[in-house]
C-alpha cells in the first residue's frame, strides 16, 4: 500500500475561488525541469472522503468536494499553509474501502 497525503476543500473553493490551477501549473514546470514524475492529482468529488475511516475528517469538509492528492507529505503540508481554509489528512490505498485514491464519485445523471 502506498500512503497518500490531501488536503480537501469544497469544489468551488479549490477550484474557483482560489488559484490553485496556478500553484499546480508550477509545480507541474518545475518536476519537468528536474525530471521527476508528477506525484499530486487534483481530484473533484473524491470517491475516498467517503471511506469509513476517514469520516471523522471528511465530515468537515462541505460537498461537492475536492482534493489535491500526493505522496509529498512536504507539499500537502505546504498547500495547507498556503490555502489555509483547507482539511488536511492522510491514508493509505489500496485497500478494501479505498480500492482507487484517484476515483471521483458518479454524479447522478
Amino acid at each position: 500500500m502506498t500512503l497518500y497525503h490531501y488536503v480537501a476543500a469544497s469544489e468551488a473553493f479549490l477550484t474557483v475561488e482560489e488559484p490553485l490551477e496556478e500553484v499546480l501549473r508550477e509545480r507541474e514546470r518545475h518536476y519537468g525541469e528536474q525530471q521527476q514524475a508528477i506525484d499530486f492529482w487534483l481530484v473533484r468529488r473524491p470517491q475516498f472522503l467517503e471511506a469509513p475511516e476517514l469520516t471523522p475528517q471528511s465530515n468537515s469538509v462541505p460537498r461537492p468536494a475536492a482534493a489535491v492528492i500526493s505522496t509529498d507529505e512536504r507539499f500537502i503540508t505546504f498547500l495547507k499553509l498556503r490555502l489555509e481554509y483547507v482539511r488536511q489528512g492522510s491514508f493509505e490505498a489500496p485497500s478494501a474501502s479505498i480500492p482507487d485514491p484517484l476515483a471521483s464519485q458518479v454524479l447522478p445523471v
